[in-house]
C-alpha cells in the first residue's frame, strides 16, 4: 500500500463528494459502539466481512452495492444471497475478505476506486473502524451477528441500524417479524414435549473458519435449540467455546442415534467414510440408516435463512408428527424467495444433497 497515493485517494474521493455536503444525513450508533454520521438513503454502498453482504440482500439494498470482496464472486452455492443475485460477482473486487480479514486493514486504495458513501463492515473493532473512516473520509458502520458463527439479537439491531441508512427501516422491521414469527411457530410445534422425551441427534460437518469434517459442531446449534431437541455435542465439557471439534474417540462414546450432516462439510464427512468406514458403521446412527442431508449453517457466518430451513427439515426427521405439514424442500424455498428475493432451494440442493433426506452412504 502506497499511502502517497491513499492521500491522493482520499482528496478525489472528497471533491467527488463535494456536491453532497448538502444532502441530508443521520447519526447512527453502530455495533461497536461508535456514533457515525452517515448519508441519508446513500445510493453507493459496499460491506466487508462475514455476513455483511448477506444483511444487505435482506434488506433489497443489493442494488446499491457497488463493489464486492473476493470472497463474494467465489463458490457462491453455499450462500442463498449470491445464488439469488449472481450478477453480484461482476462487480468490482475491494479486497480479499474471508476469515483471515476479520477486524484487518481493508484495501483502502480499492474501496477508494469505487467511491461509496457508506462502508458496512462486520466484525471490526472501533479503533479500527475509526482509523478507516478517518483516512478515507467514508462513513464506516460496523454491523454485527453477535458472537461469531452464531445467531443472536446483535441480527435485529444490525439490521435496524443499516435499514435506517439506507431508508429501509420498514423492510428491517418485516424482515426481523419473518424470522420471529418461523422461530416462534418452530418453538409453539415442540414446546411441550417434556424433557425426558425430547429426541436426542448430533450435527457434524459445521463451517467454522472453513470446511470440517464429521467432528465439527457446535454445543449451541440453534436448530436444534427452536425445536427443543437434545444436542448430544452438550454432554462435551469444553472451555473453548461454543463451537466444537469433538475427536472420534468421543464421538463413538456419544454414540447419537441420529446424526445430521451440514452441508458444508459433507463431502468431507463422506471422503472420510469411504477411508474409515469401521468407524462410522460402529456408530447407531450409521448403523440404522439414520443420517440426514442439511445446508449449510455456516458459510461466510451464520446463514439465517438456512438455519431456519434446516430447522424445520431437523423437526421433520425427529418429530415427524408434529411436523406432518412441512414440505422441508418447500418451507425452504419460502424463506429463501422472502429473504433474499428469489426461490433458490433448486440451486441449492442440486450443489448439496436435498435438506432433511437420508444420505447414501457406501465404500
Amino acid at each position: 500500500m502506497k499511502w502517497k497515493r491513499i492521500g491522493i485517494g482520499v482528496v478525489l474521493a472528497m471533491l467527488l463528494n463535494a456536491g453532497a455536503t448538502a444532502a441530508e444525513k443521520l447519526t447512527v450508533t453502530d455495533m461497536a459502539g461508535r456514533r457515525v454520521e452517515a448519508p441519508a438513503d446513500p445510493k453507493r454502498i459496499i460491506c466487508l466481512g462475514p455476513g455483511a453482504l448477506r444483511l444487505l440482500v435482506y434488506l433489497q439494498g443489493q442494488d446499491r452495492i457497488v463493489g464486492v470482496e473476493e470472497m463474494e464472486k467465489r463458490h457462491p452455492h453455499g450462500r442463498p444471497y449470491r445464488v439469488a443475485h449472481p450478477n453480484l460477482a461482476d462487480l468490482p473486487r475491494i479486497g480479499p475478505g474471508g476469515p483471515a480479514a476479520i477486524n484487518k486493514k481493508p484495501d483502502l486504495e480499492a474501496i477508494l476506486g469505487v467511491n461509496p458513501e457508506v462502508i458496512f463492515v462486520t466484525y471490526m473493532e472501533a479503533v479500527l473502524a475509526d482509523e478507516v473512516q478517518r483516512t478515507l473520509g467514508i462513513p464506516v458502520v460496523v454491523l454485527s451477528y453477535g458472537a461469531l458463527a452464531t445467531f443472536d439479537e446483535a441480527i435485529f439491531v444490525s439490521l435496524k441500524t443499516a435499514g435506517a441508512i439506507l431508508d429501509r427501516s420498514a423492510r428491517a422491521e418485516a424482515v426481523i417479524d419473518y424470522i420471529q414469527t418461523l422461530r416462534k411457530d418452530l418453538q409453539g410445534r415442540t414446546e411441550d414435549i417434556p424433557e425426558a422425551k425430547r429426541a436426542t441427534a448430533y450435527v457434524g460437518g459445521i463451517g467454522y473458519r472453513g470446511a470440517h469434517g464429521i467432528e465439527s459442531t457446535e454445543q449451541h446449534y440453534i436448530p436444534l435449540d427452536w425445536i427443543h431437541a437434545e444436542n448430544a455435542a452438550k454432554a462435551v465439557k469444553s472451555r473453548i467455546g461454543r463451537h466444537l471439534f469433538v475427536d472420534k474417540e468421543m464421538l463413538l462414546s456419544l454414540d447419537p442415534e441420529v446424526i445430521f450432516v451440514d452441508g458444508g462439510g459433507s463431502a468431507l464427512v463422506e471422503a472420510d467414510f469411504r477411508k474409515k468406514p469401521t468407524f462410522y458403521k460402529s456408530l447407531k446412527a450409521f448403523q440404522n440408516r439414520r443420517i440426514y442431508a442439511l445446508l449449510p449453517f455456516n458459510y461466510y457466518t451464520t446463514n439465517i435463512g438456512t438455519a431456519l430451513a434446516d430447522a424445520y427439515a431437523i423437526g421433520k426427521v425427529l418429530y415427524p408428527e408434529r411436523f406432518k405439514d412441512i414440505d422441508p424442500a418447500r418451507k425452504a424455498d419460502e424463506i429463501y424467495t422472502f429473504l433474499v428475493g428469489k426461490p433458490v432451494y433448486p440451486r441449492m440442493e442440486a450443489a448439496f444433497d436435498p435438506i432433511g433426506q437420508p444420505m447414501p452412504f457406501s465404500e
